[in-house]
């Protein structure tokens, strides 16, 4: 189970944390403002270091082996993870070169993923001129360039329009039916019924409930859907 008090903090920022997922899976985390969830991504994918648990992927222990585990992993954060005066194309590249990719087939992994992003025709763009939406799917292909076996995002589709939001939940499941693993993180209920198979939430650095969403709804009488769930759990008062 992962642990994690910061600085300073009066209490654990994370503490008994523990979720597995399978192969093509998505795992919703769920949870208010400071509940943990950027915290927990952090440190699965070996940007914080736990004070106490670990993290396997793969059967690889990130803590022991963190090389070897970022070539299986992507990371797609909440704040856009791309250079702004590089074009998307370039950002594409230099990350794809990150991984170990060169050559021809940097070339066609790139290409691949500028098209399944919908940014082939953006693709000489400098990332700085770009609208939100370009921006967020152009982070998902960043993410997924070197083809890894689980992916961590973080509130993915925070902040865009109607219809980049749209496709990059297509695109997600597109990514599951080829069995990519993820964990995901969003604020938008209908999001997380609708795409992820099992979920937990997480407040004040624990998880309170997970499993599956029809499952912890109808655990709960009176709540209609996961949005209900998730103000019964974690009550209504705002979490600035």
């Amino acid at each position: 189970m992962l642990r994690k008090t910061y600085q300073g903090a009066s209490s654990p920022a994370l503490e008994d944390f523990d979720i597995s997922i399978g192969t093509g899976e998505i795992f919703g985390l769920l949870g208010p403002n400071g509940a943990g969830k950027t915290t927990a991504i952090s440190i699965m994918s070996s940007l914080f270091r736990p004070d106490s648990g670990r993290v396997t992927i793969c059967g690889v222990d990130i803590l022991k082996y963190p090389n070897q585990a970022r070539k299986l992993f992507g990371l797609v954060p909440q704040d856009i993870a791309l250079y702004p005066n590089l074009t998307v194309r370039e950002n594409l590249s230099y990350f794809g070169r990150l991984y170990g990719l060169k050559g021809d087939r940097l070339k066609h992994r790139v290409r691949e993923c500028l098209e399944f992003v919908g940014l082939e025709e953006k693709a000489d763009k400098r990332v700085f001129t770009c609208s939100g939406g370009m921006k967020r799917r152009a982070n998902l292909a960043a993410g997924i360039v070197h083809k890894p076996r689980i992916l961590f995002l973080d509130e993915p589709t925070v902040g865009i329009d109607a219809q980049s939001r749209n496709m990059i939940l297509e695109k997600l499941s597109v990514l599951k039916q080829s069995g990519t693993s993820m964990i995901y993180t969003t604020h938008y209920m209908e999001e997380a019924q609708s795409l992820c198979s099992r979920i937990a939430v997480i407040d004040q650095g624990r998880i309170i409930a997970q499993g599956l969403p029809n499952e912890l709804i109808e655990q709960h009488p009176g709540c209609r859907d996961l949005g209900d769930l998730f103000l019964k759990l974690t009550g209504k008062q705002f979490r600035d």
